[in-house]
């Protein structure tokens, strides 16, 4: 755990702490705090509504999780104070806030901004957190135990970058552009990207042009609340310019239509993902124009961890067997963090929580949309889900191979550790009863970890490649295996939140993970200090036709490239 980390939190401990025992003395004492917050039902129950649709996937009234615990923050903070930092976090960072400089410390990142929000809304949404009257106590409690003492070394390795494009705008406020995928259509030059509010486009000449307009061929299309909703992933057919056929994953309402996927009735359907094959008439075309149809749909009951990524293993050659079949990464969807551990917890009996191998072009599935391969380790097994090709995952958000054909997924965890998986078929990889190395009560606390009991062999588990502590970083996402450079060989991954970078060699036994930093015009910076102070990176890479490769931020959306040296 670094000194710097251990320095901060130690800050924010003392500022948070310090804020709640003097609850603002420099107001009318003769004031209660929260005494202007209206206790009408009609607009508890609004404010419920909002923030089950806004709020409720990182925070709770219970514990902290992705953001703090709310309970009785309406009790010891002004109404102004919440109502402003809601609506603008950045502005509270730029004016050095003490508490909002304390949760930056330590959550790592910042909330997202709800400028949207009325302040009807926001007077609903205090309304419904002044129920909760029990106070946290000291929000930002230090950890009592760490787990993962070494720290990360810095490298010393410094790739130099340059600004190549920017997506069109697709908001005014950030983030700018909602990119997580950009790579070239297999046997071509072409070069693609998505923004998750508006569908693929192509690259051409260092300016983006618009490909696929999916929001207008699907009107449902929603990529709000939350920064993985709308048009997660995509990924063209290796064969695409004898079929045409691409797929795509984007989020609708909950009952939007009739799932395929779905779960018991007691548990709220919040968001449907759904997987479609797009078939153009003409694959040379600059815009598409052709069919589409949807091959699965997936009922989830929150904004996270659903279908964050659609992959082809880009090494399969004609003839093999993993030539033209589709990866697809499907996270637990927020059931665990709802109280329904089981729906993730299936063996490989359900879709969620899972790494899924289908052939896109087949038919034996139960809807008869797609195939089910007979290599997959569960096809035709009684009980099992055949799509399944390996299972336990929290939110396997990043699908990629190595030039030697090894398999890998990143997993972004729950509160403590963020995983690197070398992926095999069929394996148990943990989630919901173990983080990393380490237990986890998947119906209780998710701050408290356990050691791993004596009898831990029994539960089949197989573990990360590479784990990593929340004190390093918050949300794990992977790049690419550099083909160039100090980093030829390796493998480079980020802190999606923060922009931290790091790589290693996934061919080592136990990897070693070190950190490297960037160079903009000669000039040593982080991608924090790029995008802007208090500002949320949301980092992604990207890879061309000729294997360069790119760091990208939806905050600005920006896409830089890493020179070759």
């Amino acid at each position: 755990m670094t000194k710097n980390y251990l320095v901060k939190r130690a800050l924010a401990v003392i500022f948070f702490g310090g804020l709640l025992s003097f609850s603002f003395s420099c107001q009318n004492p003769e004031k209660t705090i929260g005494s202007d917050i209206s206790t009408a039902q009609d607009q508890i129950l609004k404010g419920k509504e909002l923030f089950s649709t806004q709020c409720s996937t990182c925070h709770n009234f219970k514990e902290n999780g992705i953001g703090p615990n709310l309970s009785g923050l309406t009790r010891q903070l002004p109404s102004d104070w919440i109502r402003g930092f809601i609506q603008s976090p950045a502005a509270y960072f730029e004016k050095e806030d003490p508490r909002a400089l304390a949760l930056l410390a330590e959550y790592k990142a910042p909330m997202p901004a709800f400028a949207e929000l009325t302040e009807e809304d926001l007077n609903a949404l205090l309304s419904y957190m002044h129920t909760f009257s029990t106070p946290a106590g000291e929000l930002l409690a230090a950890e009592n135990t760490n787990w993962i003492p070494e720290g990360i070394e810095d490298s010393g390795i410094r790739l130099a970058i340059r600004e190549v494009f920017q997506l069109p705008p697709s908001d005014s406020l950030a983030p700018l552009a909602k990119m997580t995928k950009m790579e070239p259509i297999p046997g071509t030059q072409r070069l693609m990207i998505n923004d998750q509010r508006v569908g693929i486009y192509e690259v051409v000449n260092q300016k983006a042009s618009l490909f696929l307009d999916l929001k207008s061929q699907r009107p449902d299309l929603v990529s709000k609340p939350g920064w993985g909703t709308g048009v997660g992933s995509f990924a063209f057919h290796p064969d695409y310019l004898q079929n045409g056929k691409f797929y795509t994953a984007h989020t609708e309402p909950g009952g939007t239509a009739q799932a395929d996927v779905g779960y018991t009735d007691s548990l709220q359907v919040f968001m449907q993902w759904v997987l479609t094959e797009w078939t153009n008439e003409n694959p040379s075309t600059s815009v598409f124009a052709g069919n589409s149809r949807e091959l699965i749909r997936v009922d989830i009951p929150s904004q996270a961890h659903g279908m964050q990524e659609l992959a082809f293993h880009p090494y399969a050659k004609k003839g093999e067997e993993d030539f033209g079949l589709l990866y697809v990464g499907f996270g637990d969807g927020g059931t665990v963090e709802k109280g329904f551990a089981n729906i993730a917890q299936t063996e490989g009996a359900g879709l969620y929580s899972a790494i899924w191998r289908i052939d896109p072009l087949g038919n034996n599935s139960s809807n008869g949309q797609y195939g089910i391969p007979e290599s997959n380790p569960f096809a035709g097994v009684e009980g099992k889900a055949g799509e399944v090709y390996a299972f336990g995952f929290r939110n396997p958000n990043r699908l990629f191979w190595t030039d030697s054909g090894d398999f890998y997924a990143t997993d972004i965890g729950q509160h403590t550790i963020e995983e690197i998986n070398r992926v095999e078929p069929g394996q148990f990889y943990g989630w919901p009863i173990r983080e990393g190395t380490f237990a986890i009560n998947p119906y209780g606390s998710f701050r408290q970890l356990f050691p791993l009991p004596e009898n831990d062999e029994q539960f089949g588990v197989t573990y990360p490649l590479i784990q990593l502590e929340h004190d390093e970083l918050a949300a794990i996402y992977a790049g690419y295996q550099m083909p160039y450079g100090p980093l030829q060989g390796k493998v480079i991954f980020g802190d999606i939140l923060s922009g931290r970078l790091f790589f290693a060699d996934l061919k080592e036994e136990k990897p070693r993970v070190k950190s490297f930093e960037l160079l903009l015009n000669g000039q040593e910076l982080t991608l924090a200090e790029l995008v802007g102070k208090g500002n949320r990176v949301d980092l992604k890479f990207g890879r061309d036709a000729k294997d360069h490769i790119y760091i990208m931020s939806k905050t600005e959306g920006k896409v830089y490239e890493i020179i070759k040296q």
